[in-house]
């Protein structure tokens, strides 16, 4: 029978507290997916009736102005608290240790408050940095460092950073010679510094939102074309014009990459947009297999129907802890 809004807030208020008194102590939710998935509007709908704030957990989002290209939905929040969102500046850096210290700093800030840290996103690494627990440290840039790297093939810089990190889910550090090196640079950092302080610990309870494949193709399709009309090419250019150069604008994902290169000239519209559809769909290819690699790696993650009633389907799992 589906949940009925007739006590239903009761309802939720039992099953938050059957996480924090449940034996497993679940201090944590996680909703996480591939891209066009649905997840904003599944969080939003279970912070609404589980008293959570959410942290979002996409590695684009963090920097203001970049919002159609990242995909923000920034009106489907409403009134739910969220963090992690429009936090820095288009054009800096921000990367899994910037997030994982800053996840960590959230969920203390939403759990001191007695409400509960719902952590949302796609981009697998800020996850998986998180509820696997990877050591990180800062890593300053080091010219010594880089004038050796300096004289490297790029070959050469993959095979060393693939040797410290053989798996590297951001094709971009491999195929790029400036993040190549900065990857490379942290890489030999972290490896250096073995006396780390504990991270906090949590007890998550982790939910998938998945779809058919073809759906996927269809719902990512539909959505692109909802943010061309909404203006995401002019979101690129106006970006340029204030200040964020192109090879800069070509580090934020896939979206920036191509429009860019339309606005450069270097793509028709027709073959960026084409282009576009096709990298997104393997991107969500890669996130998945992302996701099955965490999977074996020790992470339980509880898989939703996107097609059903993947809420009810949430709610039946809390109560059932």
């Amino acid at each position: 029978m589906p949940l009925r809004e007739t006590g239903f807030w009761f309802v939720c208020w039992v099953m938050v507290n059957q996480m924090k008194n449940s034996p497993q102590k679940i201090d944590v939710l996680v909703i996480l997916g591939g891209t066009a998935g649905g997840k904003t509007a599944l969080a939003v709908q279970a912070a609404r009736r589980l008293n959570a704030e959410i942290i979002s957990a996409d590695s684009r989002q963090v920097y203001r102005g970049m919002d159609l290209g990242t995909g923000k939905d920034l009106a489907e929040y409403g009134d739910i608290p969220y963090h992690l969102i429009d936090i820095a500046a288009a054009g800096t850096e921000y990367n899994v240790f910037n997030f994982q210290r800053d996840c960590f700093a959230a969920i203390e800030e939403i759990s001191a408050r007695g409400n509960l840290p719902l952590i949302c996103g796609g981009t697998a690494m800020y996850l998986d940095s998180v509820l696997r627990g990877y050591r990180l440290v800062e890593v300053p840039e080091n010219p010594q460092l880089r004038l050796e790297l300096s004289r490297l093939t790029d070959d050469q810089l993959r095979e060393r950073l693939t040797e410290l990190k053989p798996l590297q889910p951001n094709r971009t550090d491999l195929d790029d010679r400036d993040r190549l090196e900065r990857a490379l640079e942290i890489a030999l950092g972290e490896s250096s510094c073995r006396d780390l302080p504990p991270l906090p610990e949590i007890k998550p309870l982790v939910f998938g939102l998945r779809w058919p494949r073809e759906i996927q193709r269809q719902r990512i399709a539909l959505r692109l074309q909802q943010r061309f009309d909404e203006g995401m090419i002019d979101e690129v250019q106006r970006l340029h014009d204030d200040g964020v150069a192109w090879e800069k604008l070509e580090f934020y994902g896939l979206e920036y990459r191509l429009i860019a290169q339309h606005l450069q000239g270097r793509l028709t519209r027709n073959d960026m947009v084409q282009k576009l559809r096709s990298a997104i769909c393997l991107f969500a290819k890669r996130q998945e297999n992302f996701f099955r690699r965490m999977e074996k790696q020790g992470v339980e993650i509880h898989w939703l129907d996107g097609q059903g009633d993947p809420f009810e389907a949430m709610c039946r799992i809390i109560a059932a802890i």
